[in-house]
């Protein structure tokens, strides 16, 4: 079907490490004292939804998956006395499995946020000019474009669509016969955009989904990354784990 072919590019994906950290946050999880169990099993879920979505899965998410359960492994199996360790004062410890993981985690969060705070500074000199004042009265709308900018993360939006499917799933009845449709991604994205212009208003994400056939919601998801993508669509959220609205980016000029 036409939607298998088609690729989606996210610029929000930043590694295996940037989804742990947002799950560590979303959990409000002490980076120091990771529950291994209860990563992994948030992790793969994420895993499972992009696949799900069929989207690309880059081996490095994969690699991670992997050594996420060979240390919760670890951790369920006894300690052998050879692997014990002696401190200075000659008191055995045991080495945390946990220990690499959470040294590469505090080390990518120090480039992040540090390369976060060279981004604000950049920002921050792109707004200063050596030049007589000027007239920019004509570039008033850029204003509008800033309120386009994305405040909700693609795991925000995978996280949604997690939802979406578990509910649709738990709808679905028992036995049902469907005819198969294909559906265009470019005619899908055009019944969105008119949906959102003739609501006049913004829309709940999981409002975009009244069909419950899996091509269509899968079909709908990647036309929504597009449209968000283009710049077409504005989606917000007011508060974290709130529900997430979409609107039509002609309805905020």
């Amino acid at each position: 079907m036409q939607y298998n072919h088609y690729n989606v590019k996210i610029d929000a994906f930043e590694g295996p490490l940037d989804l742990l950290l947002h799950l560590i946050n979303r959990l409000e999880i002490d980076i120091y004292d990771i529950p291994v169990s209860e990563i992994t099993e948030q992790y793969l879920i994420y895993i499972h939804t992009m696949k799900e979505l069929q989207l690309d899965v880059a081996s490095e998410y994969l690699v991670m998956a992997a050594t996420l359960l060979a240390i919760k492994s670890k951790m369920l199996l006894p300690k052998h006395e050879e692997e014990e360790l002696e401190d200075e004062f000659g008191l055995e410890i045991e080495e945390d499995p946990r220990d690499e993981l959470v040294e590469r985690l505090i080390e990518y969060r120090k480039y992040k946020e540090a390369a976060a705070e060279l981004k604000e500074r950049e920002q921050d000199r792109s707004l200063m000019y050596t030049k007589p004042p000027a007239d920019l009265s004509e570039y008033v709308n850029d204003s509008q474009q800033e309120k386009a900018e994305l405040n909700v993360s693609l795991y925000d939006m995978l996280g949604a669509m997690q939802k979406l499917l578990r509910r649709k799933k738990l709808q679905r009845p028992l036995s049902a016969k469907v005819a198969r449709q294909e559906i265009p991604i470019e005619k899908r994205m055009s019944e969105i955009v008119d949906q959102l212009r003739n609501f006049k208003g913004r829309k709940k994400f999981t409002d975009l989904f009244p069909i419950s056939e899996r091509e269509h919601i899968v079909v709908t998801f990647l036309a929504v990354l597009e449209l968000i993508k283009r710049k077409e669509i504005l989606v917000e959220q007011d508060r974290n784990f709130s529900d997430i609205y979409v609107a039509s980016m002609e309805g905020v000029k």
